[in-house]
């Protein structure tokens, strides 16, 4: 419809025509700003008016988006930045239309460059501003401005009563996106949860009402209580323990059980992203704040607004970094990158690392001060070596997701799990799950048995992995074995260094128990070697030590600070009978 036609119409049905066709246009699934553009396109139709501006505002009253009729995007925030002040906040301020019959003799256009309004042949001109409101806030404003003439007020009430309709439509369509954007990033979120939950790194079974933590132990349970207690607090949490032990689930459990559980629950991980992306991801950035920001973006702080963040792997994080880190720990406040407002943010920030930092604070590698930001509240996870009781519901679990992915139905009989408790599982949590997996995959029946672990035939990856990180001599045989992240329980916050030179000094940590050597991973019989220096041979020393365990294995694994595995593949190796009584 063009303009002459809708001037042809009587007045009241110009209107009715207007809402119609600009209702369709707000209905249509376009983009906000291309949609907006389209209903100044149409009000041209319909208005005698020079220009036309809709302009929406963010939380702290400044224009977030923009768009004008006729304008570029740039022109059009230009042009509503020489609007006064006083003439769009009393739109804002009143909630209630303002008319400017001749704007150049309006005190609240006083002082106003009026020459970048374009030519009006020697004649004043008039202004039109109605609210645009979601509920009863006022979230931006619609003006007009047209040539100033001698018609009656009438025309002004008509045209107010007009564009105050349609700020209404706009207003409704603003809080129908924003409840879309909501949704749509919600359901992004599940999808990529259920994504990774085809294969998670932990189960997703309950404990206690916690969602995903399998186990009866002492160890996981005394963390279970502990998460119970901080997650009502907003103090920052520090999750600390080897690779593979359920940090990511903990921090979920620590979300889902706070306050905060209706709000997001985002996750970054620090190690995965260069520095400069990391920046962009955390902080978000600009519209041309850097090639390739072809739009504004929200990082991971706005997204977490009201909820809970999880930055894992946070020990990993450059010098550099950590310094623009701290400070949002500390005031909640940082700037999009490319951008020059401060934001503000409402975050509860939970840290996980399977780094010693008090060791890399000693070195110059991570901050002092981010030290004690993020580790107000430290927790330490137990590996699954600590956690032998859980081992067997830990594998079922894994065992019946297996089935439930495949459609069959495989069990763990007393050999399988024989086999399963013989080993430390350095991966931990991890390297069961990846373990059970490739055994269920390859098992021969409907029974999972010994020989149908990797370990039982020569290819045990345990071995392979962990073997060469450090040997440790028991009773004369060596024993393949690993170096465990410490795991302390009771940390003392490090004393602050007397000058800025001197070395900053660790906590005093009660460490758990660890034996002179770690305990063994799954080896092969070709892994049992004999120390040089000692004259007895291997199978003498072997046959020695199972007379003395009446030759018993288990005994004789003692004896040798060995596992009943490795016994039995150096009786194996070294074609020795067991003796049977």
């Amino acid at each position: 419809m063009n303009t002459a036609q809708a001037r042809a119409f009587d007045p009241s049905e110009s209107a009715l025509v207007g809402i119609y066709e600009i209702s369709k246009l707000l209905a249509s699934p376009n983009r906000l700003e291309k949609t907006l553009a389209g209903v100044l396109a149409l009000l041209s139709s319909f208005l005698d008016m020079r220009h036309g501006l809709i302009a929406l505002l963010d939380a702290h009253g400044d224009p977030e988006v923009v768009v004008g009729s006729g304008w570029s995007e740039v022109n059009a925030k230009k042009f509503f930045e020489h609007l006064p002040e006083r003439a769009v906040g009393q739109i804002v301020a009143t909630k209630m239309p303002l008319v400017v019959e001749n704007v150049a003799a309006s005190p609240l256009f006083e002082g106003t460059d009026l020459s970048e309004w374009g030519p009006t042949d020697g004649r004043p001109f008039s202004l039109i501003g109605v609210p645009i409101k979601e509920a009863d806030a006022v979230v931006g404003t619609l003006t007009v401005d047209r040539v100033y003439s001698d018609r009656s007020s009438v025309r002004f009430d008509r045209d107010v009563r007009f564009l105050t309709m349609i700020a209404n439509l706009v207003g409704q369509t603003l809080r129908l996106h924003k409840l879309i954007a909501r949704d749509r990033e919600r359901l992004m979120q599940e999808k990529a949860r259920l994504e990774k939950g085809d294969r998670p790194a932990h189960i997703e079974a309950r404990f206690d009402g916690i969602k995903g933590i399998v186990g009866e132990s002492p160890a996981v349970r005394a963390v279970v209580d502990k998460i119970r207690i901080v997650a009502k607090a907003k103090s920052t949490v520090l999750l600390r323990g080897e690779s593979g032990t359920g940090k990511e689930l903990f921090a979920a459990a620590i979300h889902n059980l706070s306050p905060r559980q209706s709000k997001p629950f985002v996750k970054l991980n620090c190690a995965a992203l260069p520095e400069s992306v990391l920046e962009s991801e955390l902080f978000g950035h600009e519209r041309g704040a850097f090639t390739g920001a072809a739009a504004l973006r929200k990082g991971r702080f706005e997204l977490a607004d009201g909820g809970t963040l999880f930055l894992d792997e946070i020990g990993d994080i450059t010098p550099a970094f950590q310094a623009k880190l701290l400070r949002v720990l500390q005031e909640g406040e940082f700037e999009r990158v490319g951008g020059t407002r401060t934001m503000k943010v409402d975050v509860r920030f939970v840290c996980a690392t399977n780094r010693n930092l008090e060791e890399a604070v000693q070195k110059g590698e991570f901050r002092a001060d981010l030290y004690y930001r993020i580790s107000v509240v430290p927790i330490f996870l137990p590996p699954l070596r600590e956690r032998k009781g859980d081992l067997a519901p830990l594998a079922n679990e894994f065992l019946r997701r297996f089935n439930n992915e495949q459609n069959v139905n495989l069990t763990l009989s007393e050999s399988a799990m024989e086999v399963l408790n013989e080993c430390s599982f350095p991966g931990n949590i991890r390297e069961l799950e990846n373990c059970v997996y490739r055994t269920a995959t390859l098992a021969r029946g409907d029974a999972i048995a010994d020989r149908d672990f990797s370990c039982r035939n020569d290819g045990c990856l345990s071995s392979v992995l962990w073997n060469g990180s450090r040997e440790s001599t028991i009773g004369g045989l060596h024993a393949p074995s690993f170096t465990p992240l410490p795991i302390v329980s009771k940390p003392q916050p490090p004393a602050p260094p007397p000058r800025p030179a001197a070395p900053v000094r660790p906590p005093v940590e009660e460490a758990a128990p660890v034996s002179a050597a770690a305990p063994a991973a799954c080896p092969g019989a070709e892994n049992c070697t004999v120390i040089e220096s000692d004259h007895r041979s291997d199978r003498d020393k072997l046959i020695e030590a199972m007379e003395q365990a009446g030759w018993v294995k288990a005994k004789a694994a003692r004896l040798l600070g060995l596992t009943p595995r490795q016994i039995g593949y150096a009786l194996q190796k070294y074609d020795i009978p067991v003796k049977k009584f």
